[in-house]
């Protein structure tokens, strides 16, 4: 067996363990992720998108982070979609959102109450992942938002999500990079935002195509952090890539192709 190959049965078979570890019902385990996630105003969105015939099944964990857990579920057709639950207990999350909001024409007299302030970033993912949607990136399709909930489609199958980049490189690297590249200039140019934390972490493969997620804190190009954030993005990009001895652009001569100048 080729290392690659290696690698992506090593990946699948440690992530269907993870997926079948979350479906296991201990009560204790369930109880703690029940009080921090699913406070009574979180099952009442939930419990509303299921009335709106959004959610139909709701799985187990497919990622945990400390601002926000994705959960595995399907829709009423039986497909795959992603359930994004940010956390509204997290005190951390609050006091790294404000600079990614506030400077954002988009997005003004925001209430800085927790759950307010968290309803707006679920929000502003869920709009930046349609702007990109509609300006030919490929994200991961927007299907609903609500409160601090946020429904989009599910990029794996049966509960196991694609790799991202980190765990698992590209066998074609080049084509990767200059499909990456062309994303920036349609989000720069197109959708009018830039991604913020673009990095090997935030890619996926899918279907034999790079997919952009975690968009929640891209900003619009008119926000006083853009330039730094755009270079910042290249930076990262570049850097991956170059390891995969990809001959890359500059960054200050991909930044010029990215915002046209």
């Amino acid at each position: 067996m080729s290392r690659r190959a290696h690698e992506r049965l090593s990946h699948r078979e440690k992530a269907v363990e993870r997926r079948d570890r979350m479906l296991i019902h201990d009560k204790s385990s369930e109880r703690a992720t029940i009080e921090e996630v699913f406070d009574q105003k979180t099952r009442m969105v939930i419990f509303n998108l299921m009335n709106d015939g959004v959610i139909y099944e709701l799985n187990g964990v497919v990622s945990s982070g400390k601002e926000a857990r994705v959960y595995w579920g399907k829709n009423k057709e039986g497909s795959d979609i992603a359930v994004k639950i940010y956390l509204t207990s997290s005190a951390e999350f609050k006091k790294g959102m404000h600079k990614y909001i506030e400077g954002d024409p988009r997005f003004k007299d925001v209430k800085h109450d927790t759950r307010s302030l968290i309803a707006v970033w679920a929000q502003k993912e869920f709009r930046n992942l349609r702007e990109a949607e509609d300006a030919k990136v490929n994200v991961p399709k927007p299907i609903a938002v609500k409160s601090n909930v946020v429904v989009m489609e599910f990029i794996g199958e049966n509960g196991v999500n694609m790799p991202s980049l980190k765990e698992q490189a590209p066998t074609n690297p080049d084509k990767v990079y200059k499909t990456i590249v062309t994303y920036l200039k349609r989000l720069y140019k197109k959708a009018k935002i830039v991604h913020g934390d673009l990095s090997e972490y935030n890619i996926m493969m899918w279907k034999g195509k790079p997919v952009v997620f975690d968009v929640s804190q891209s900003v619009s190009i008119q926000h006083p952090l853009a330039d730094f954030m755009l270079k910042r993005d290249i930076a990262n990009v570049n850097r991956f890539f170059s390891r995969l001895n990809v001959k890359v652009i500059p960054i200050e001569e991909l930044y010029k192709l990215v915002v046209g100048k």
